[in-house]
């Protein structure tokens, strides 16, 4: 065979045509449109894989280049032709978010920022001064340990004044802070001193705003599958709380261990609204992968979310922009 006759798109020495080749490849790519399309149809009975498909369902979109040179090493015009159908699944998903991540600034009314700055953080100080810098109104923390919280405090006081803290979550915040109170998030098969939640409310010119720091349990994947039990317990009580919640106005914001696309977090996202159309990845610091960091709203708009510069955490800050419906 001569130099180039793999790209000659005749019939092959079998007598078939580009369009009966690659017949595989053609499923493959149908079968990767269907599962993006209907994610929530995966069962998440046996390893809750319904829900680790959802963690990384942006990352499925990987499959379209691979399939692409497959398709051009077959020489399947069918293979090549039916990769529109994961190519437009993708689009009409994700498009919106990798389209809009990372914009400039606009006005708004809060900025808010989320992280969750690690238990074992070396440096709470240069932590707390560079969440500072974007100037938020709002700064939620998660993991703070007894010896790390006087050290925010000290560096975060001068501008935020104000604060919330329970357990290992705390709020931050330039407007005061009142009706202040843990949120019972534990699952059942955890100890009382675990305490991931509260609840303030903070009076600003917009008027008064309930506002959430949680920190859902953490999730493994495991021989046996997808390991978000205590973390999908965890989000059926925060909804409850969100749902009990009498000020309209709400933010919350938080590690949830979980995507805007994954199931197990429904309880809290049938309550509020999320900024899913920005990517903004957030886990882990070194190379992320996923937005497990969340600021959501009710009666309110996030018009932009993004991620901050890395501290010493294993999380990437979440910073968001928010307006107060009229």
């Amino acid at each position: 065979m001569g130099r180039g006759d793999w790209l000659r798109w005749g019939e092959a020495a079998t007598g078939r045509s580009p369009w009966a080749r690659g017949r595989i490849l053609a499923a493959s790519a149908a079968l990767t449109a269907a599962v993006l399309v209907f994610h929530s149809a995966v069962p998440n009975t046996v390893g809750r894989i319904g829900s680790l498909l959802e963690t990384f369902l942006p990352w499925l979109g990987l499959a379209v280049p691979l399939l692409l040179v497959l398709a051009l090493l077959r020489r399947s015009a069918l293979a090549l032709v039916a990769l529109i159908l994961p190519v437009a699944a993708w689009g009409f998903l994700f498009g919106g978010r990798a389209a809009g991540g990372g914009g400039g600034g606009g006005a708004h009314d809060i900025r808010a920022v989320q992280h969750n700055v690690s238990d074992v953080n070396a440096d709470p100080a240069g932590t707390a001064r560079a969440l500072s810098e974007s100037g938020p109104d709002l700064i939620a923390l998660e993991e703070v340990t007894p010896a790390a919280l006087p050290v925010y405090e000290r560096e975060l006081a001068p501008e935020y004044p104000h604060r919330a803290v329970r357990g290992t979550v705390g709020l931050w915040s330039k407007h005061p802070l009142t009706d202040i109170r843990a949120v019972d998030i534990r699952p059942q098969d955890v100890g009382k001193g675990w305490n991931r939640g509260v609840r303030a409310t903070a009076r600003t010119p917009w008027g008064a705003v309930a506002v959430y720091v949680a920190h859902l349990p953490s999730v493994r994947v495991q021989w046996s599958g997808f390991s978000s039990g205590r973390r999908d317990e965890s989000a059926g009580l925060l909804g409850a709380a969100l749902a009990a919640e009498k000020l309209e106005k709400m933010i919350l914001l938080g590690d949830l261990n979980g995507t805007v696309d994954d199931r197990g977090l429904d309880p809290v996202l049938t309550r509020l609204d999320s900024a899913g159309r920005d990517f903004a990845f957030s886990w882990p610091a070194s190379f992320p992968v996923s937005r497990i960091d969340h600021v959501m709203t009710r009666s309110a708009t996030v018009t932009r979310v993004r991620t901050l510069p890395a501290t010493d955490s294993d999380h990437l800050p979440v910073s968001a922009d928010v307006t107060f419906a009229p």
